[in-house]
C-alpha cells in the first residue's frame, strides 16, 4: 500500500511539473530562486549584533531531517522532536525550553504562525507546512528589541518569505531509510503582468519506530504576484495536511529493563492530525507596506505520558482538540526627515489579531478513541497594537534608534463543560525599545540595546476558578507577561569574512514550562539569564565556505527557594557549524554538527540531561538541468535523546505512586536519503 501510494505521489509531480514546462518563463539552466547570502552586508544598517539573514543559498545544500530544522539556521537555535513528525518541533534558545514556541515568535510571508491559547501548549509554532525549497530568505532577530514584533518575541523572531517566482519547473523524487518517500513539483510562469507560482509536496515515512509512524504529509503553495520589491503586491493561498502515529518519550527504566527497544512505546495508540489552510495578502507601496491574512487550523493530538498512574484501569491516555480560524493583518509606514539638522526616519505601525477558537478541549480517551470530555471551551482571544519607531543618524557614524510599543489584548471565554470558568477580559502593555549603532571602523560596528517584550498566556487560566480535572480552586495567570532584556554586540565584516559577538541579559515575569506529566506549558515563577554568543561566516578558498556559532547561557528562578532554582530543560551551552565545499565537476559536499550540552531536568539539579550531539554529511552532484543528492542524517549513529524530561509514571504492576524517572525520546539513527531534482 505504501509504495503504491508513493509511486501515485512521484507520478503526480512528475505530471504537474511537465505541465509546467508550457508556461516557463526563463531560459536559464538552473531552478534556483533568488538568493540572499550570510555574507549580505549588515554593518549601517543593522539595529542589534545578533540579527541577520540566511539565504536559499546558505542552506539549500545542508541535510535537512526535518523541516522545523530550517529554524537551526538562526545561530544558537535547536530544533528537536519528542513526538510524530507531523508535531511541532521542541525549540531551544538563549537558555530557553521554548517548548513549541513560548517565547519564539515565527513567521511566514508576514503571517504570524504561534497560536495563542493552543491545545496542546501556548505559542504552538507548528512549521510543517514550509516547503524547504521555496524559502528564498530566512530573517533572524533576537531579543525584545524590535517595536513591529510583540507576542513571543522575548527569546526573538524569525521570519520566512517563500519564492514569488521559480527560474524554472523542478520535479523532485527522494527516497530514504525507514520507507521514506518525498515528492515536489513548482514552477512558476506569467499570468498577465504578473507571476503564477504553484507547488505541491507529499511525504510518507514510517520512520525508525517499532509502532510505523504512518506520516501522510501533503503541502501545497499557489501565488500570484506582480511588480517589484518597492511597489509590488502577492496574494498566497497554503495548504497542508498531516496525519501521524507518534512515539512519545518512554521511560529509561522501561528500555534498560527490556520491556521495550531503545525505539519502542508504551502506548501504541498515540499520533495526531493536523490540517492548515491560509491566505494571505501582501503589498508594498513605496514607504507603506501591508499585510493581511486567514488562516483555517485544525488539531487532533493523542498523547500518553504518565501510562497507568491516575488511572490503574483504563490508562492515563488523553486527546487534545483544537478548531480555529485566525484573522489578521498589519501595516507599516516609514517617514523620512530631518529633525534638528539629523536625517530621520520614522517608522509607524499597526497589527490586529482575532482567534476565533470555535472549540478547545482536553478529553480521556482509551485506545485512541475519546472516552470522556475533562474540560471544552469556545474562546474569543483579540488584540490589537500600535508602535512607533524613529531613527536618527546622529553623526555618520552614529545611529540611535527609539521605539515605542503598545499592545492591548481582550479575550471571551464560553467554557462549556463547567460553567464557572467561563469569563472576559483584557490586559495590556507598554514595551519600550532603545538602541545604538556604532560603526567604529569601516569593517566594524559596535551596538547596545534595551528592550521590554511579553508573551501571552492560554486566556482559559485567566478565567478559570475551578480546575477541571481535581474539583480544587485554581489560581489565575496574566494575560500578558512582561520580558525586558538589554544587549551589547560587535560585527566585523570583511568580504569573505564575517563574525558577531554578543552579550545578553533577560527577565521573564514568569517562565513557561513543559510539565512532563501534563502534557503541556504552565506559567511557573519569575526567571533572570544571561549569556553571550558568537557566529562566524567565512569563505576563505572560493570553492570552501565555513560557518560556526556557539552560545553559553546561565538561566535561573528569581524569588525562589535557595537550591531550588534550575530552571527544567535550560541548555546552557550550544555549539553548531559545518563546512560546504565545491569540489568541481559539479561535486560538492556539506557536513555538519549541531551540538547541544546538559540541562538540569529538575529544580534542584539532581538529575540533568546528557549532551547530544548529531553530524550529517550531503553530498550533490549537479550537471545541466539535473541534481543528484545524497544526505547521511546522524553520520556517525549517536545514540542520543532528542529531548529529556523527569517525572513519575507508572507501568502495569508498579506501585500506586509510579516511579520517578527520566523519560527519552531517542535522535533518530544513522539514514541515507537520496534525492534527484530536475529543472525543465
Amino acid at each position: 500500500m505504501e509504495a503504491h501510494i508513493a509511486r501515485r505521489l512521484f507520478v503526480a509531480a512528475g505530471l504537474f511539473a511537465a505541465a509546467g514546462t508550457a508556461w516557463a518563463a526563463d531560459e536559464a539552466e538552473t531552478a534556483d530562486i533568488l538568493v540572499y547570502g550570510r555574507a549580505l552586508a549588515q554593518i549601517g544598517s543593522a539595529v542589534s549584533g545578533s540579527q541577520g539573514t540566511v539565504g536559499y543559498r546558505d542552506f539549500e545544500d545542508k541535510p535537512l531531517g526535518r523541516v522545523g530544522e530550517l529554524v537551526e539556521n538562526v545561530p544558537g537555535m535547536i530544533a528537536t522532536q519528542h513526538s510524530g513528525t507531523g508535531k511541532a518541533n521542541q525549540y531551544f534558545l538563549r537558555g530557553f525550553n521554548l517548548d513549541h514556541g513560548t517565547d519564539f515568535a515565527g513567521f511566514v510571508d508576514g503571517v504570524p504562525i504561534n497560536m495563542r491559547t493552543h491545545g496542546h501548549g501556548q505559542g504552538y509554532l507548528d512549521l510543517n507546512f514550509l516547503i524547504p525549497e521555496l524559502v528564498e530568505r530566512i530573517d533572524y532577530r533576537k531579543g525584545p528589541y524590535f517595536a513591529d514584533t510583540g507576542d513571543f518575541s522575548a527569546a526573538g523572531t524569525v521570519g520566512f518569505r517563500t519564492a514569488d517566482r521559480l527560474v524554472r519547473p523542478i520535479v523532485q523524487a527522494t527516497a530514504g531509510s525507514f520507507g521514506y518517500y518525498r515528492a515536489l513539483a513548482a514552477g512558476s510562469g506569467r499570468v498577465g503582468s504578473g507571476d503564477l507560482l504553484l507547488a505541491l509536496d507529499g511525504t510518507l515515512s514510517n520512520g525508525p519506530w517499532v509502532l510505523d509512524e504512518d506520516l501522510r504529509k501533503v503541502n501545497g503553495l499557489v501565488k500570484l504576484s506582480q511588480g517589484t520589491a518597492d511597489h509590488g503586491w502577492s496574494l498566497g493561498l497554503t495548504g497542508y495536511h498531516a496525519s501521524w502515529n507518534a512515539t512519545d518519550q518512554v521511560p529509561e527504566r522501561a528500555i534498560d529493563s527490556g520491556l521495550i527497544s531503545r525505539f519502542g512505546n508504551i502506548d501504541p495508540d498515540l499520533g495526531g492530525r493536523t490540517t492548515r489552510l491560509g491566505l494571505v495578502g501582501n503589498a508594498t507601496l513605496g514607504a507603506t507596506t501591508l499585510h493581511l491574512y486567514a488562516t483555517y487550523y485544525r488539531f487532533l493530538l493523542t498523547s500518553d505520558f504518565t501510562y497507568f498512574l491516575d488511572d490503574p484501569v483504563n490508562g492515563d491516555e488523553f486527546q487534545q482538540r483544537d478548531r480555529r480560524g485566525v484573522f489578521g493583518g498589519s501595516a507599516r509606514h516609514d517617514v523620512a526627515m530631518t529633525l534638528a539638522g539629523l536625517p530621520v526616519t520614522i517608522t509607524l505601525g499597526s497589527d490586529a489579531r482575532w482567534d476565533h477558537i470555535g472549540k478547545i478541549g482536553l478529553y480521556r480517551s482509551i485506545a485512541g478513541r475519546m472516552s470522556d470530555t475533562v474540560r471544552e471551551d469556545k474562546v474569543d482571544e483579540y488584540s490589537g497594537a500600535l508602535y512607533a519607531e524613529a531613527t536618527a543618524s546622529i553623526t555618520d557614524t552614529l545611529r540611535l534608534t527609539l521605539g515605542l510599543r503598545g499592545d492591548v489584548y481582550g479575550y471571551d471565554v464560553d467554557a462549556r463543560t463547567l460553567p464557572a470558568n467561563s469569563g472576559k477580559g483584557t490586559d495590556a502593555m507598554l514595551s519600550p525599545k532603545a538602541a545604538i549603532a556604532w560603526r567604529a571602523g569601516r569593517h566594524f560596528e559596535l551596538y547596545a540595546n534595551y528592550g521590554e517584550s511579553f508573551h501571552s498566556n492560554d486566556v482559559r487560566g485567566a478565567s478559570i476558578r475551578i480546575d477541571p480535572a481535581s474539583g480544587e480552586p485554581a489560581e489565575r495567570v496574566d494575560v500578558l507577561v512582561k520580558a525586558r532584556g538589554a544587549e551589547l554586540g560587535a560585527r566585523l565584516e570583511f568580504p569573505r569574512l564575517t563574525a558577531s559577538l554578543v552579550g545578553y541579559h533577560l527577565t521573564l515575569g514568569s517562565e513557561l514550562v513543559f510539565v512532563g506529566d501534563g502534557g503541556t506549558t504552565e506559567p511557573n515563577d519569575a526567571t533572570s539569564r544571561y549569556g553571550a554568543e558568537a557566529t562566524l561566516f567565512w569563505r576563505p578558498r572560493d570553492w570552501l565556505t565555513l560557518d560556526a556559532s556557539a552560545a553559553l547561557t546561565h538561566a535561573r528562578f528569581r524569588g525562589v527557594a535557595p537550591g531550588e532554582d534550575r530552571i527544567p530543560n535550560s541548555v546552557s551551552n550550544v555549539v553548531a557549524g559545518g563546512a560546504t565545499a565545491e569540489l568541481g565537476h559539479g561535486l560538492s559536499a556539506s557536513l555538519r554538527l549541531r551540538h547541544f550540552g546538559a540541562a538540569p531536568l529538575i529544580e534542584d539539579d539532581s538529575a540533568r540531561s546528557r549532551p547530544t550531539a548529531l553530524v550529517n554529511l550531503g553530498a550533490y552532484y549537479r550537471r545541466g538541468r539535473l541534481k543528484i543528492g545524497a544526505d547521511l542524517l546522524n553520520l556517525f549513529d549517536a545514540r542520543d535523546a532528542d529531548i529529556s524530561y523527569l517525572y513519575a509514571s507508572r507501568l502495569r504492576g508498579e506501585p500506586d505512586e509510579g516511579v520517578a524517572d527520566r523519560h527519552i525520546h531517542p535522535v533518530e539513527p544513522r539514514q541515507l536519503r537520496v534525492s534527484l531534482r530536475y529543472a525543465l
